[in-house]
């Protein structure tokens, strides 16, 4: 697909908002009446589309919609399931793990945070002890795909510690959920946060959440928030059969019906996640080829964003290599690392191998800084 026209200059190879197709940006095209029955019903196709992508089953799990941006989500199930007696272990490795506990924390939430650092896997054995000597956690949070620095975080493991202290389960798979397999009910996930405008290559306007339902039966009454009552916006879409407590992003909830179609036809997740991986391997050879460095060794390492290390030069500026790349027709992330300097490519998106091609070739040609003086 060709991006280089007056609609889309440029590639986006960012975590979300990503590149789309035409067809999900042409699903906006109409307008459409939130109390309508016909809407109501693509909500109600919508919500259960995630629980067969996720592959549970609506007599166990359900699914809520939010409005705004992930982080409203994530902040509407802090908020919502955690009770006032509660507490909350935050397993944080990067910037959305520590917004986690910035939640909690803004939301008068007691919160204890595991943070092992930015470049290492979550310190499991640390997470036990936290779990076995404080009796008063009653959740614990974590990110599935750390985008600060593109680390898989080992979502398993950590479920086997949370379930074997009978604690409450919350993933933050705001970047993974569309493009990476997870096993919801068989991780013990209890509440699985994402996003419109990630793997599942919709435009931004709300989040979701799939929910264990004796989990959430247990939330009423005790949000922290009324238009991020996560228990209240579900009864009212179970009740009125698709209405939003408050105004809806009717056309990002038309062009995600169309994304979910395209996530189907393109074979599911399986299909979805192979792309993404060969995108990636794609990326992560050629630039090492032109001389970039991984921030993360492979092993750690997700299909969905990259983090390079800047080039150790004195004429390097990450933003003049930005612009130098999208005057090719590409734009890029700055790096997110508190303590190095890096960069990070996305490959998520209506993003493919040829792309990644024409992405290294332009890259080549923005070395500018190994150019001769003179």
């Amino acid at each position: 697909m060709n991006f280089n026209n007056d609609q889309n200059p440029y590639l986006l190879l960012t975590p979300g908002p990503l590149s789309t197709s035409s067809s999900v940006r042409e699903a906006m095209l109409k307008d459409w009446c939130t109390w309508d029955d016909e809407y109501k019903l693509l909500v109600q196709s919508i919500r259960s589309d995630l629980l067969t992508i996720g592959g549970v089953s609506a007599e166990d799990y359900t699914s809520v919609l939010m409005q705004g941006s992930g982080t409203f989500s994530v902040e509407s199930v802090l908020g919502t399931v955690i009770p006032s007696e509660g507490k909350v272990l935050v397993v944080a490795n990067g910037a959305y793990g520590n917004r986690m506990a910035t939640i909690a924390e803004r939301l008068h939430i007691p919160v204890t945070v595991v943070c092992g650092g930015e470049s290492n896997t979550p310190d499991l054995v640390g997470i036990e002890r936290e779990l076995r000597e404080d009796q008063s956690i009653t959740h614990v949070a974590v990110v599935h795909c750390e985008t600060t620095t593109g680390m898989v975080n080992p979502i398993e493991a950590i479920g086997k510690l949370v379930k074997q202290y009978n604690k409450t389960y919350i993933v933050d798979a705001m970047s993974s959920f569309g493009g990476m397999d997870i096993s919801i009910q068989n991780i013990g996930i209890d509440f699985l946060i994402s996003s419109a405008n990630k793997c599942i290559q919709g435009v931004p306007g709300f989040g979701f959440v799939i929910a264990n339902r004796l989990e959430l039966y247990k939330c009423a009454n005790q949000a922290r928030s009324l238009s991020l009552d996560l228990y209240d916006q579900w009864v009212t879409m179970e009740e009125e059969q698709g209405k939003w407590r408050f105004t809806s992003p009717t056309h990002t909830v038309h062009a995600f019906k169309q994304a979910l179609q395209e996530l189907k036809e393109e074979g599911g997740i399986a299909a979805r996640s192979e792309r993404y991986r060969t995108n990636q391997r794609r990326l992560v050879k050629g630039m090492r080829t032109l001389g970039f460095e991984t921030l993360l060794p492979d092993a750690d390492q997700s299909p969905i964003i990259t983090s390079f290390r800047e080039p150790v030069h004195e004429a390097f500026s990450f933003y003049h290599f930005y612009t130098k790349l999208k005057e090719q027709g590409f734009v890029i992330y700055p790096g997110k690392v508190t303590n190095q300097e890096t960069f990070r490519i996305g490959n998520i998106g209506e993003i493919y191998e040829e792309d990644i091609e024409r992405l290294l070739t332009a890259v080549e040609k923005s070395m500018y800084w190994l150019e001769p003086i003179g």
